[in-house]
């Protein structure tokens, strides 16, 4: 019997459609991925099964549940069945966890409100949702003390603690490291045991491999090709599908490595704490003009800390950095992770990044000269965050940064967000901002093969209170 039916599912934007028809089905222990590249609509199509489009969007089609009708152009109808009939797994966990109630309450109250358990019991269970997913001891602490994986995984167990037979997950394993990424895979995958139903939004090829099942590839709206996961995969029939394949980082040219120039800044032995536990200790290393040093570990080891550390963000608990003499505090700048939380939200696109090249002498020309090279469309320009894809507010933010002309930039998984075409194309960028601006970077990523194929050192954090020392470059792509 087929759990979801969503039939001929379009979005407008207006009079311009955005997401042209649509029709999946999903059956009882057998996922479906939907592939695609940033702004392809692939989140577009869950928001509109779920009926929690933006409201200047309009959404067609009709969704069939079990034995209920919906009309997509209805969505106050979907509303009863969130978290107990159908739950979505939110793209920015940051939005979607209260930044005033700790992640354990957080969980517990969906198991209390959604399923109807006791409060003993709600707790218990929520405990337990958190350490199968690598969090215990986290329970008791408040969104804006957890890494952004960790964030997205306290944001997995709240949304499934409803007991919704039907999950779409969107983009699920943004920000994680390779092995919680299989870890939230598989546990998605079990549900399917038990007859549930999963459908996956993803740009993540690896991801996609790992789920399985059938699969869909969206490119500017509309379905591009369709079939089982691992066929399509091994053997994509359309030009664009082998693109998207082939872009994967695995396949990159590695980085030639640049002189070294003057140092635009240098650590010495430092250190730093969280609630008590230490990260990491003892770092120091140096980065010279043109430089980009790959930060790696798994998520929670204190990557963002440390470039938090560097830029002067967060006292360390020992150490020191040091600055070439005479920038100024506007040359070190950061590349958030979550760029939704970067951004105003009740002003458009163009007039932020606007102000920001008005404040540092750039004109309306070099917004117009960065955006075709970033893969992004004018008319983003007239949209505020909420109504554009995370990916495409992950180019945004770096352009706006690139007004800036930073000295030195700290890029926090910076193409967490984007499908392996886009990837490459941010990546090159950053490169030639190296190369071209004598730009220093210290470039964050959980993927092995891209930093292995980019950056000119590596500093490996592992568990908290061991690291690796920053004395090895890349040879061949290998990390060392």
């Amino acid at each position: 019997m087929t759990l979801l039916r969503a039939e001929n599912i379009t979005v407008s934007e207006g009079d311009t459609p955005i997401l042209h028809p649509v029709s999946l089905h999903l059956d009882p222990g057998e996922p479906l991925v939907v592939l695609g590249e940033t702004g392809s609509g692939k989140s577009l199509l869950a928001q509109a099964i779920m009926g929690t489009l933006p409201k200047d969007l309009s959404p067609k089609g009709r969704v069939v549940l079990g034995d209920r009708l919906l009309d997509a152009a209805r969505p106050a109808g979907f509303r009863p069945l969130w978290g107990r009939e159908i739950a979505v797994l939110p793209q920015e966990p940051w939005l979607s966890l209260d930044p005033l109630m700790r992640a354990g309450a957080q969980v517990s109250e969906a198991h209390r409100l959604v399923r109807g358990l006791g409060a003993a019991e709600a707790r218990a269970q929520a405990q337990e949702d958190l350490a199968r997913l690598g969090l215990s001891g986290a329970e008791d602490r408040y969104p804006h003390q957890l890494s952004g994986g960790m964030a997205q995984r306290v944001a997995i167990a709240a949304a499934r603690a409803g007991g919704a037979r039907i999950v779409i997950a969107d983009e699920p394993t943004k920000g994680l490291d390779a092995a919680r990424r299989d870890e939230v895979a598989d546990l998605l995958l079990a549900e399917l045991a038990h007859g549930g139903g999963l459908l996956v939004i993803t740009h993540d090829l690896a991801l996609a491999r790992r789920i399985g099942g059938r699969i869909i590839i969206l490119r500017e709206g509309k379905v591009v090709e369709a079939g089982v996961t691992r066929s399509v995969m091994a053997a994509p029939a359309k030009e664009y599908s082998r693109e998207l394949i082939a872009a994967d980082p695995e396949t990159w040219a590695v980085r030639r490595k640049p002189p070294a120039f003057a140092a635009v800044l240098t650590a010495t032995g430092l250190a730093a704490e969280r609630g008590g536990n230490q990260l990491f200790s003892d770092i120091s290393f140096d980065l010279s003009e043109g430089r980009i040093l790959g930060v790696t570990g798994p998520s929670g080891c204190g990557k963002s800390t440390l470039g938090d550390v560097v830029l002067g963000l967060v006292r360390p608990a020992a150490g020191r950095v040091e600055r070439a003499p005479g920038l100024p505090p506007t040359a070190f700048q950061k590349l958030y992770q979550d760029p939704v939380a970067a951004f105003p939200r009740h002003r458009t696109l163009g007039r932020t990044l606007a102000d920001v090249a008005r404040h540092h002498g750039q004109t309306q020309c070099q917004i117009d000269a960065l955006m075709p090279r970033l893969g992004l469309a004018p008319v983003l320009l007239s949209r505020k965050p909420g109504a554009v894809s995370g990916g495409e507010l992950q180019r945004l933010a770096l352009l706006r940064l690139l007004l800036v002309r930073p000295k030195f930039i700290f890029a926090d998984e910076p193409t967490s967000r984007l499908d392996p075409i886009t990837q490459k194309q941010v990546i090159g960028l950053l490169t030639e901002t190296a190369e071209g601006e004598g730009c220093a970077i210290m470039l964050v990523s959980h993927d092995a093969a891209l930093v292995g194929a980019t950056v000119d050192h590596v500093l490996s954090l592992a568990a908290p209170q061991k690291h690796t020392e920053l004395n090895a470059p890349i040879v061949a792509g290998a990390l060392q």
